[in-house]
This record gives structure tokens, C-alpha cells and sequence, in this order.
């Protein structure tokens, strides 16, 4: 009796399943609780500190007039710009160490037909990052260069060093620069030039960040809180359940194999009257390719793969907290692609919110299903007068434009020309690609209306611009970025140090400004 006893207890232990516990996505260890190190603030004056090291910004060889030098270290100057042959065009630079009086002296060209202000005051930031002393930069004929330099500095010593446990900060005395225009400087830096600065480095931030801190959730908080207490923005936000029901297939079904939910998120400002301009970003917050696996090499920089999102609304921060007086919705479709055991395969169909199907050829090439249902949404539910998406969607545009170029795809010359105008504006280049229509007929598929890889006849850039322009009526004015060379340095520019480049928000926030409906 009692061994019966104890058999049937074992029998009912062993059929009894342990207590589940659920799963936390992630490690849930946070790897910092740090910031960025701090930057050197910025101030304007007309008169440079005597104990600051001084970057002067020079259209030829000849030193400024205003130059905040006595006349003995202006001779001296003199000397050393004759000795060091000296030409002051674009790109050179001359450092001179323990010069009158000061840590440093440096000298730094700037085309004398198109002085580029930004650019030479973000080399003064990097050519003078290790120095313990103040900085003043001089050389500004006016305060809209003054508020130039502000922003170039600003944008040069950018750094992402938050992970970084026995890290060094740098030395974040105050940078001035200096001229005669300071208090009209001052007005048009905090009124908008800083804004821009905000803007480009919360890109930068969301690039950096590893995929584990920065998912479609974690985006939707980090934007939220950007945009605490600015005025005239509304933030909507869509997640996984709301997406299914509205027939979003291609969003919903990029994220699929991952644990964390994709959302579609549209950030409104609304700082005039009309119809707004939409800006629609790619948002994939880690690419692992799916089913259709990346390799591993350079898989780590898919953390970036988000980029066009995260400039999108940044360039919305930047037009909200200067007080814009535009109407633009920033749209972020945001997924994270993993090859989960719930994953989408090569081979499926997905419908889209407007009815659309598109058979998956490759799992890999998802920034263009998340940018259907986005775009669908948007141009239904907001009637934009205009659509510009950027993402960075192919690497067939890196080996064809290279670091310099984003490419730019446009239907008419007039959408075209606006673009080409901002870029060379902002400085942020682009350069124009093209849509053919044998490369149209390229995404067609056989079982449904297109298909998302495998455009045999087509240049990858070009088929992936087809591919989101099906979903774009020809009647509304669209262009369509790839920035999937550009968003990302290897080596350091003036504006731009290694790493995450921000890129976009410059020329969106420029095209924004310039471009009203019906014009």
C-alpha cells in the first residue's frame, strides 16, 4: 500500500511541470548608466580670451583685419604663414604651438568665392579636441558666420564615448567665437542653429547605441522624451496589434522573428497651416537579414540600419524647437529583423495596408516592406503634399557613389532640383540616380503584384527605389534617398568625427524651410 503510495506521488511529481518564468528580452544587465562626456559650450563674444588657444579661419594668405592679436604677434603670424608657405585655400591648415602668449595658434583655410565657416570651425574642433585650454575661433566676417561656426564646432566635436568605463574626458572649457557680430550670433544660434546641433547629435546618439538598448519600443521612448513640452508636435504611435489590423503585413512581417514588437510611429509638428511634407524613414533597429542570413562580417554595423528614422524625426526636433513655421509629419517604421522561430521565409506573400501583395524573395531586403505600409499609411491618413523617404536601403549605392554621395531618386526635375537646392544648402551631398522604366518591370512577380529582391536587369539602388514608388502616386511629388554609403565614417571629417555621421537632418531640415505647398 504504501510503496503504491509513494509511486503514484513520483508518478504525479513527474507529470507535473516546474513553474514558468518568463524570459527577459535581452540580458536586462544595463552595460552603462553613463552619458556622453561633456562637450565645450559654446559662447560668442567680441574679443577673444587671453588664455584661449585661437583658431583663426582665413580666405587667403592675408590675416584678417579684425584679428584679436597685438601687432608684435600679428608680424610674428606674418613670418610663420611666409616660412610655412601658408595659402589659406580650402583644406589647409597650419598649427602653431606656444604662440603669442597662447597654448596654440591655428590657422585654417577657407575658399575665398565660398567660404564654408561650418566646415572650418569643425576642424578647428578636432585639430584642438586634446587641448586643456579655452578655444576662441576668429575670423567670421559677420554673425551668420559667426552662428555657421557655432554649428560646425559644435557638430565636430561630437563624441559617443558613454561605454567607455575608464574613459579620459576631454577638456570641456568654453569655445567663443569671436567677432564683431556677437550679440546677433548669440540670437541666431539658440534660435535655431543650436536646434540643428540637437538634432544631428540625437541622430548620432540612436545610430551609436547597440541594438540591445535602442528597439522599436526603446525608439518610441527616446523620441517621446526629445520632444517633452515642445509645443505643436502630437506623436501617434501604432504597435504590433493595431498594425495587424489595419492589413500592415510587410511591417508586422519584417519583425516577426524577433521578441521585441516592430511600431509605426509619426511625429507631427504642426507650425503652419496646409497639408504637411512628409518624411518617411526606414527604422530597422538591428538587420540580421533573417532567414536570409547576413554573414557576420560588418553585421555589427546593422545597428545603424535604423538611421533614416532616426532623421526623420530628428529633423522634426530641429524644426519644432526652432519654431518653424512649416507643417511636416516624420514617420518612423520601425522593426528589427531576426530569424526567429516565427521569422518570415523567402517565398511568402504579405498583403499591405493598401491591398497591395508582395512575394518575398529575400528576407534581407526588408527596409522596403517596412517603408510600404509606412508610406500607405501616411499619404492615406495625413494627405502630405509632398514625400521624401530616406533610408539606408541598398549597398549597391555605396559602391556606386561611394562616402560623398547619398543617392537621390526623383520622378519629375522639379522634386529633383529641390533636393539638389537643400543639399547644397546644408552641404550634405546628393547625387541624382535613375529610374527607368525596363527597371520597373524588374520587381514584377509571378504569383504576386511585385516582389521585394531577385530584379534581375535592374541595379540594386534602382530596383529598391521602384520597388517604394509603386506605393507612391504618381501625382504626388516624392523622392527617395539612399543613404546607405553615407551613414556611416570610417575616418573623421571636419563635421563629422568616425562613426555614426547623422546624416540627413541637415538637408531635410533645409528642404523643409524652402519648400510650401503649391510652390
Amino acid at each position: 500500500m504504501k510503496t503504491a503510495l509513494i509511486a503514484a506521488l513520483l508518478a504525479g511529481i513527474a507529470l507535473t511541470p516546474a513553474p514558468v518564468t518568463a524570459q527577459t528580452v535581452g540580458s536586462g544587465v544595463a552595460a552603462t548608466n553613463a552619458q556622453n562626456s561633456a562637450e565645450r559650450p559654446i559662447l560668442f563674444a567680441a574679443s577673444a580670451p587671453a588664455d584661449a588657444a585661437l583658431a583663426i579661419v582665413m580666405t587667403g594668405a592675408a590675416l584678417p583685419g579684425d584679428l584679436p592679436v597685438d601687432a608684435s604677434t600679428r608680424t610674428a603670424l606674418e613670418a610663420a604663414i611666409a616660412a610655412e608657405k601658408f595659402t589659406g585655400e580650402a583644406g589647409d591648415k597650419l598649427l602653431l604651438r606656444g604662440f603669442g602668449g597662447r597654448p596654440s595658434v591655428l590657422l585654417i583655410g577657407t575658399d575665398a568665392a565660398r567660404p564654408d565657416w561650418a566646415t572650418a570651425a569643425g576642424t578647428a574642433a578636432q585639430e584642438l579636441s586634446s587641448t586643456n585650454a579655452p578655444v576662441a575661433v576668429a575670423g567670421a566676417p559677420d554673425s551668420t558666420a559667426m552662428a555657421q561656426m557655432a554649428l560646425g564646432y559644435t557638430l565636430g566635436q561630437y563624441r559617443f564615448d558613454r561605454y567607455k568605463s575608464g574613459r579620459e574626458d576631454r577638456p570641456a572649457a568654453p569655445v567663443t567665437i569671436v567677432g564683431a557680430g556677437a550679440d546677433a550670433a548669440r540670437a541666431e544660434w539658440t534660435g535655431r542653429q543650436t536646434h540643428l546641433a540637437e538634432a544631428v547629435r540625437f541622430t548620432r546618439d540612436l545610430q551609436s547605441e547597440p541594438a540591445s538598448v535602442i528597439y522599436p519600443a526603446s525608439f518610441v521612448e527616446r523620441t517621446r522624451a526629445a520632444f517633452a513640452r515642445v509645443p505643436g508636435v502630437t506623436i501617434e504611435v501604432l504597435d504590433e496589434a493595431a498594425m495587424r489590423r489595419l492589413n500592415m503585413g510587410a511591417l508586422v512581417g519584417v519583425g516577426q522573428g524577433s521578441p521585441r514588437g516592430s511600431r509605426l510611429m509619426l511625429v507631427t509638428y504642426r507650425g503652419a497651416e496646409g497639408p504637411p511634407l512628409a518624411l518617411v524613414g526606414k527604422g530597422i533597429t538591428f538587420d540580421s537579414g533573417g532567414i536570409s542570413l547576413k554573414p557576420n562580417a560588418g553585421m555589427w554595423a546593422m545597428k545603424a540600419d535604423m538611421s533614416g528614422a532616426a532623421a526623420v524625426v530628428a529633423t522634426a526636433l530641429s524644426l519644432a524647437k526652432s519654431r518653424a513655421p512649416v507643417h511636416v509629419v516624420a514617420v518612423a517604421a520601425l522593426a528589427e529583423n531576426m530569424p526567429g522561430d516565427n521569422a518570415q521565409r523567402p517565398g511568402d506573400v504579405v498583403r499591405t495596408f493598401g491591398g497591395q501583395t508582395i512575394e518575398i524573395r529575400s528576407t534581407d531586403a526588408e527596409g522596403r516592406l517596412v517603408l510600404a505600409d509606412a508610406i500607405q499609411y501616411t499619404i492615406d491618413r495625413r494627405q502630405p503634399f509632398a514625400l521624401v523617404d530616406i533610408a539606408t536601403l541598398t549597398g549597391s549605392v555605396g559602391a556606386a557613389l561611394g562616402s560623398e554621395y547619398a543617392g537621390m531618386f526623383a520622378r519629375d526635375d522639379t522634386t529633383a532640383n529641390r533636393l539638389a537646392a537643400a543639399a547644397e544648402t546644408s552641404g550634405e551631398a546628393l547625387w541624382r540616380l535613375p529610374l527607368h522604366p525596363t527597371y520597373a518591370k524588374a520587381i514584377k512577380s509571378d504569383i504576386a503584384d511585385i516582389k521585394n529582391s531577385d530584379a534581375s536587369g535592374a541595379p540594386g539602388a534602382s530596383a529598391g527605389a521602384h520597388f517604394i514608388a509603386h506605393f507612391v502616386p504618381e501625382t504626388l511629388p516624392w523622392a527617395h534617398l539612399d543613404i546607405a554609403g553615407v551613414d556611416w565614417r570610417e575616418s573623421s571629417a571636419p563635421l563629422t568625427p568616425a562613426g555614426a555621421s547623422g546624416f540627413g537632418v541637415r538637408l531635410l531640415d533645409s528642404l523643409a524651410r524652402q519648400w510650401r505647398p503649391g510652390e
